[in-house]
């Protein structure tokens, strides 16, 4: 493990100060919009927007790194998505903050991919596995003291923006640095949705749930939270629960669904989820919350939330042929994004018309109707037997190429890339 963790700290460090900028962006903003008295479905709109360049940045930021180099095309992702972090707080309208949310969406979705190419080509097949664990846990360890980090400044200043900018400038010097070259992206191709769905149709609409569901509330969740009365350091603490919850329930439900059918295990996990959820509406709609039960709430929230888009992913890797994971990993990815755009939305719209609370309405609707569409599926295509699937492998939800570093899709062959060739540094 310590000899994995030297040969990518520097890239690691690169993607945890990212993380850190973004996620404290990511807070400040609906905070900020809840302050300027923005209503719900406008705040859900800005929020939306972000996951809406995500998409973009999937399917065509590859091609620009493909075309300019690596390290070109980290730098200008890096430069813009800073410019136009410190244009929030020049402009404060939600027309001109949405259109800033895609270009953004559309960059981190590039700055991912960079980063996790490179870790790619400095991942033995041995230690890939180890490789995504560090990279998971620095992505979830970021986002999560990034909340805290709204703490401080006030959010009605520019300081804030400023900090975030800092940081994802900051990002670009462990980053572009390095002196390994990135594999060739222009030959990761993805599989269709048709194709994919044919494939395993439960992947993909597991893969679009979680997206909807994780979308409403890291987009909807801050508004959520001060809504019901909880200052700053409550909202942000709110929030970071789920992010912990998330990092800490993967490694035992994975363990879990590599023993038992996955379907049965991503069942149980959306009805718990959507009994919590339907619960968490119930009692804030009838008393004002408290937050060391909210703090609990976004804990469970995040690690059943979290847990369904790698249970789907595996599940869809079950009836996916080897060399053609990494393009089903696009895929689903691609499907979660999708779903992320609408959470927000959905989100909002209920927020606006029934009241706060209703945000975990719709994320107990999203997590029952896929439980009903996962036992739909248990009926239409038998069990594989456990020593037939195909391990389960513990993701961040916002990566943008991460099943590169799937050790699932590495040919067994691989081997480390070392040489002068592995010095060069990318044109």
């Amino acid at each position: 493990m310590f000899q994995a963790l030297r040969s990518v700290a520097s890239l690691l460090l690169g993607a945890g100060i990212l993380v850190l900028g973004n996620a404290l962006l990511g807070i400040t903003l609906p905070i900020r919009m809840n302050v300027e008295g923005m209503a719900a479905e406008t705040a859900g709109l800005v929020m939306s927007a972000y996951y809406l360049g995500f998409v973009g940045g999937s399917l065509w930021g590859q091609t620009i790194i493909a075309r300019v180099g690596h390290i070109r095309a980290f730098a200008a992702f890096a430069a813009v998505v800073g410019a136009a972090t410190l244009m929030h707080p020049l402009w404060v309208a939600a027309i001109p903050w949405a259109v800033l949310r895609v270009v953004s969406g559309f960059c981190m979705a590039g700055l991912f991919a960079t980063i996790e190419s490179w870790l790619n080509v400095r991942s033995a097949s041995a230690s890939r596995g180890q490789i995504l664990s560090l990279y998971m846990v620095t992505a979830y360890l970021g986002s999560g003291i990034g909340q805290l980090l709204v703490n401080a400044w006030g959010v009605s200043g520019v300081e804030l923006f400023c900090l975030a900018a800092l940081l994802m400038s900051l990002s670009l010097v462990p980053v572009v640095l390095t002196r390994v070259s990135g594999p060739d992206l222009s030959q990761v191709r993805r599989l269709g949705f048709r194709q994919l769905y044919a494939l395993s149709p439960l992947g993909v609409i597991g893969a679009c749930g979680a997206g909807v569901m994780s979308g409403a509330f890291y987009g909807m969740g801050a508004i959520f939270a001060q809504t019901v009365g909880l200052p700053v350091l409550g909202v942000s603490l709110f929030m970071g629960a789920a992010v912990l919850g998330g990092l800490v329930l993967q490694y035992p439900i994975g363990h879990v669904s590599d023993r038992f059918d996955r379907r049965t295990v991503l069942s149980i996990i959306l009805a718990v989820g959507a009994v919590v959820y339907l619960g968490a509406y119930l009692w804030s709609s009838l008393m004002a919350p408290a937050l060391a039960p909210l703090l609990v709430i976004a804990a469970l929230f995040g690690g059943t939330a979290a847990t369904v888009y790698p249970v789907a992913v595996a599940h869809a890797f079950d009836y996916v042929e080897r060399e053609r994971m990494v393009a089903a990993s696009g895929g689903l990815l691609l499907a979660w994004s999708v779903g992320a755009t609408i959470g927000p939305l959905a989100a909002s719209f209920a927020m606006g018309r029934f009241g706060a609370p209703s945000l975990f309405l719709v994320l107990a609707a999203t997590a029952g109707s896929l439980a009903l569409f996962t036992r739909y599926r248990m009926t239409r295509r038998p069990s594989r037997p456990a020593d037939e699937q195909s391990l389960f492998v513990s993701l961040p939800t916002s990566p943008a190429v991460a099943g590169q570093l799937d050790p699932r899709a590495t040919p067994e062959s691989e081997v480390l890339m070392s040489g002068p060739e592995a010095s060069k540094p990318d044109a």
